[in-house]
């Protein structure tokens, strides 16, 4: 029972580090993906609104950015596991979302992503 237990924690701890995110991998994502449409300067807002800062904020918050009715009443505070949520299928999260993007399904990559915006303060 022992080994057992030892040998499960063991697999977890490999499992964590093989899932831990990369911020340098996360800019480049977002460079490629999201930097056409999103700042990450505070106040400079885009086609979308800048990220500077997201993780902690608010939806629906970013003074000047034209938010649609679902984004403003979406309620949520931006964390890594509603990001990670949003950014698998923004549309499914916010069925009136003004963002044409269609969403990132790798989970690495999209870990990465995250990872990155919480470096944004």
């Amino acid at each position: 029972m022992r080994r057992t237990v030892i040998a499960g924690l063991l697999f977890a701890g490999s499992a964590t580090a093989a899932l831990a995110a990369d911020p340098a991998a996360g800019e480049k994502v977002f460079k490629m993906q999201c930097g056409i449409c999103h700042a990450v300067v505070a106040g400079e807002n885009r086609v979308g609104p800048t990220l500077f800062g997201v993780v902690g904020r608010p939806a629906g918050s970013v003074p000047g950015f034209n938010y649609t009715p679902d984004h403003k009443k979406l309620g949520i505070t931006w964390d890594a596991a509603s990001l990670d949520k949003y950014l698998t299928n923004p549309r499914a999260m916010v069925p009136d979302t003004s963002m044409v993007y269609g969403g990132l399904k790798d989970d690495a990559e999209r870990a990465d992503l995250v990872a990155y915006l919480e470096t944004l303060h």
